[in-house]
């Protein structure tokens, strides 16, 4: 059983730089109240955060920063599985990520990623998608078990029944799978050289003569069929590389047309600045009747000559601007060109390396069949009883082992079938269906709630009214299906306590009162609280603290003093 002690987080949301911490497990029922933005829903996010490094709603990891302080973000976690303590801390910028056991830091060699696998797989045994259907359960961003995709149903069941195990097993299994088809292919190709050689060596000891001149012969028509498609590759090799010098030919030198295009824009960069200069002369003449250093007057001949002399200086300067521009598209031109025929030169030296792999792979052709040739030439009949006695003792062998390892795939076979979806996992489900059935419908019957309720093993729903009338979940109304999600929610936990896998004190309730369940419904609600275990400590969080007040012993109220939530005291 994970029992959670303690959460405490600073700088998280709208928490500032002192830590609030929640005790989890001191009050069997708390209610948590508090105004819009009070920080009532942060515990959620920083549980999910500490344990998992994402909230619980869809908030990005640098959002979960408090956005005033920007830094020192952390989240702290106590809960105890067994006799064992371990506390989780957790923060961004700078990031943290520590796992301590009996106050004593675990290795931290792992990356990131294989130390959550760790905490999820091998101390929590739990993951998120389990976790925020089995602990907690909100109305806003939570996304209840019926919603879920056929996929992520199975995955929460096989969690909550703790047989995720085998689809661990078919994981290692398909990997064997693959080993195995590896080696019966190794073997095949081994028992098909092997007969291949005795056919050889019987053809041999056969006519030894005729048949070894024929066989010689034969290789070397194909010797000569592969020198002869060796030179065609040359040809076509030695045409590809003529058309690539004589495209290589017809490309400048791009460094000097690049430094041409540099130095246009730079002198084009000059001209405009000489024309911004006239323009502000001229515009300076036109509107200015003294001058600015002596103060004195400035005479209107003066004046014109001076518009008429630098407007033609500006007019200058735009031919040559435009003269310019059409310079540097002339340039741009070249080194698209340019660029183009290179793609081409590069496509064509592709071709070339093509073919010459081509060209080798024929002549470790050549030399293989050439071997062979010396072999034939070199061996006797004597030399040949010898080796196909040899060879059908190899073949003898590697169909032995053949057989073998057609038989270990038998296996293999049977076991991926008891494995699979469908296999020994769906007769699990198939047990405890009944039971998590039952368990559904009576938490529906505490809440007034009559309808008959079943999941099949494909975890989709059948849903009868009294009167045989058929629904689906998506039929009811938000009240309605708030019910299904609490008695899915409690049933999973009830599940999990009889197989001891997801087994836990925590149980946290978003918001559930303020929307969708009515006063009958909340008063029902209620009496399924009171029959919980003295083990469980239920945290309900809701905007009705003055109507729900009565109902709880224990009220936390959280506020927000200079921006900053915090536990009231």
């Amino acid at each position: 059983m994970i029992r959670f002690h303690s959460v405490k987080y600073k700088n998280f949301l709208s928490t500032g730089n002192s830590f609030t911490e929640v005790f989890l497990d001191k009050r069997k029922a708390c209610l948590v109240v508090g105004e819009n933005g009070s920080g009532k829903s942060t515990m959620l996010d920083a549980l999910c955060f500490g344990l998992f490094g994402k909230g619980f709603r869809k908030v990005s990891k640098t959002m979960l920063v408090n956005s005033i302080n920007g830094r020192h973000m952390v989240v702290e976690i106590e809960f105890s599985v067994g006799q064992k303590r371990y506390k989780v801390i957790r923060g961004a910028k700078p990031n943290i990520f520590e796992v301590y056991l009996h106050g004593k830091l675990m290795n931290q060699d792992a990356n990131m990623r294989d130390y959550q696998e760790h905490l999820e797989k091998q101390i929590l045994k739990l993951n998120y998608k389990a976790f925020t259907q089995v602990v907690i359960l909100g109305s806003s961003t939570f996304t209840p078990f019926m919603q879920m995709s056929q996929s992520d149903r199975r995955g929460i069941i096989e969690d909550i029944l703790d047989i995720n195990i085998f689809s661990i097993m078919n994981d290692i299994l398909k990997v064997r799978q693959g080993a195995l088809k590896s080696e019966l292919q190794e073997l095949d190709y081994d028992i098909r050289l092997s007969e291949d050689r005795i056919k050889t060596y019987k053809s041999h000891i056969k006519a030894l003569g005729e048949n070894r001149r024929q066989k010689i012969a034969d290789f070397r028509d194909s010797i000569a069929n592969s020198e002869s498609h060796v030179e065609e590759l040359q040809k076509v090799i030695q045409s590809v590389l003529d058309e690539v010098e004589q495209k290589q030919s017809n490309i400048d030198d791009v460094e000097d047309i690049q430094h041409k295009l540099q130095h246009t824009q730079e002198i084009e960069r000059k001209l405009k600045d000489a024309k911004a200069r006239g323009d502000k002369e001229i515009t300076f003449y036109e509107n200015t009747e003294e001058c600015p250093t002596c103060k004195s007057h400035l005479e209107d001949d003066f004046k014109l000559q001076k518009i008429e002399s630098t407007t033609q200086t500006v007019s200058e300067i735009e031919s040559a601007l435009e003269e310019l521009d059409n310079k540097t598209r002339q340039i741009q031109g070249q080194l698209d060109t340019i660029r183009e025929i290179q793609t081409e030169i590069d496509d064509l030296n592709r071709k070339v390396s093509k073919k010459q792999n081509e060209i080798s792979a024929s002549q470790q052709y050549i030399q293989k069949i050439n071997k062979e040739i010396e072999k034939l030439n070199s061996e006797k009949s004597g030399d040949d009883s010898k080796k196909l006695e040899k060879e059908l003792k190899e073949l003898k062998k590697h169909e032995k082992g053949k057989e073998e390892l057609v038989d270990k795939r038998h296996y293999y076979d049977l076991a991926a079938f008891l494995l699979k979806d469908s296999g020994i996992k769906t007769k699990i489900v198939k047990q405890y269906l009944p039971i998590m059935n039952k368990l559904i419908n009576k938490y529906l019957a505490s809440m007034d709630f009559f309808v008959q309720f079943e999941l099949d093993e494909n975890f989709n729903e059948n849903i009868k009214s009294r009167y045989r009338d058929d629904f689906s979940y998506a039929n009811f109304s938000e009240g309605e299906k708030m019910r299904i999600d609490l008695a899915l929610l409690f049933t999973w936990r009830a599940v999990a306590k009889l197989k001891n896998s997801v087994n836990t004190n925590l149980l946290m309730l978003d918001e559930i009162f303020d929307s969708s369940l009515d006063e009958g419904g909340t008063d029902e609600f209620m009496k399924i609280l009171h029959t919980l275990g003295n083990d469980t400590n239920v945290f309900i969080i809701s905007h009705k603290g003055d109507i729900l007040n009565e109902k709880f012993r224990h009220v936390m109220k959280f506020e927000k003093v200079k921006n900053f939530s915090r536990i009231a005291e």
